[in-house]
């Protein structure tokens, strides 16, 4: 605050009002430049966690890709779980 409280108490109601309008506007244009800066830090944060769980996604997806390529050319079909659970054990030699 510029002035004193001496200074405020002598102001005509004009002078107030007005002191008291430019004060509410200073508060709300710093308080309105911390939140805009938070807001900014937050986003830049918020950006770099999921830019590297994006990576993370991207590159578990490219590891079964992979897989799916070795599998193809290398083996047998990829079992599923639920499937092997369900067929029963066939005894061989019969």
């Amino acid at each position: 605050m510029t002035m004193s409280v001496e200074q405020l108490w002598s102001l005509p109601e004009t002078a107030l009002i007005g002191a008291y309008a430019e004060g509410r506007r200073r508060y709300a244009e710093k308080k309105f430049e911390r939140d805009t800066q938070r807001a900014r830090l937050e986003w830049v944060r918020a950006k770099l966690l999921m830019t590297r769980d994006l990576d993370m996604l991207k590159i578990d997806v490219d590891v079964i890709d992979t897989m799916i390529r070795l599998r193809g050319a290398h083996g047998g079909p990829p079992v599923h779980t639920e499937e092997a659970a369900e067929k029963p054990a066939e005894p061989e030699g019969e």
